[in-house]
């Protein structure tokens, strides 16, 4: 039973996939800091909407999830881009973009159902 937004599978995911990308950023040489900082951003703020919209009417907490669905959007984008940059390994990339996608999918899912 879902008691609040911690109970949400996609909130569990969307928190345990950021130190993931805190810890891989680090290594962004000196010049990637533009790209470190956004994917950062884009990565806290899956969860973060998805905490702040949990309560809300209906059709605000699918607007925050839509948000949400977004940042998610957002981060393979920047990880492609952290790739192509040779920031990040092919595996790392993989892995990570995997994830995000299976996230994204599951956001989008939850959005549609949420009532």
């Amino acid at each position: 039973m879902i008691k609040n937004f911690q109970d949400l599978e996609i909130y569990q995911k969307g928190v345990k996939l950021y130190p993931m990308i805190m810890e891989i950023t680090k290594r962004f040489p000196p010049e990637g800091f533009h790209l470190r900082d956004q994917i950062c951003r884009a990565a806290n703020a899956i969860p973060a909407n998805i905490a702040e919209g949990f309560g809300r009417s209906v059709s605000e907490f699918k607007m925050y999830l839509t948000r949400a669905l977004g940042s998610c959007n957002e981060v393979i984008s920047h990880l492609e881009m952290a790739r192509k940059a040779k920031f990040i390994s092919e595996e790392e990339y993989q892995f990570l973009n995997k994830e995000y996608q299976i996230l994204g999918k599951k956001i989008f899912s939850l959005r549609e159902r949420w009532k």
